[in-house]
């Protein structure tokens, strides 16, 4: 089992960044692909970006300007660093991880993945 525990959402100005965390235990992240996830009110979650166990990136296209994902293996942690953050980048982020790698992170069979984290939230204020 791994046991997923996200991090770093809070209350920000229009044109901030933050980092966001997901922290792992039970077993190391290093074999796991790994994706951020985010669902606004009213809509539906959405990938924004994903990483590999190699270190290979995805990026939702209308964000990868402003995104950057990266892992620490020593930490068991992959991080999510957003820029220039604007008040519809509002919701709440979730990590995920899945051990059959990056395709499936980004296309989920019906929409699971092996295990999530609860969620932090993200609001941007204008």
């Amino acid at each position: 089992q791994v046991q997923l525990v996200e991090s770093g959402g809070g209350l920000v100005q229009t044109g901030d960044s933050l980092r966001l965390s997901c922290a792992a235990s039970g077993r190391t992240l290093s074999n796991y692909a790994v994706g951020w996830f985010r669902q606004a009110p009213g809509k539906e979650r959405e990938l924004v970006a994903a990483i590999s166990w190699g270190g290979g990136t995805y990026y939702a296209d209308s964000l990868k300007e402003r995104l950057t994902i990266s892992r620490d293996s020593a930490a068991n942690t992959v991080y999510l660093q957003m820029n220039s953050l604007k008040p519809e980048d509002t919701a709440v982020y979730y990590c995920a991880a899945d051990a059959r790698g990056l395709r499936t992170i980004i296309n989920p069979p019906r929409g699971v993945l092996d295990y999530w984290g609860k969620g932090t939230l993200v609001t941007v204020s204008s």
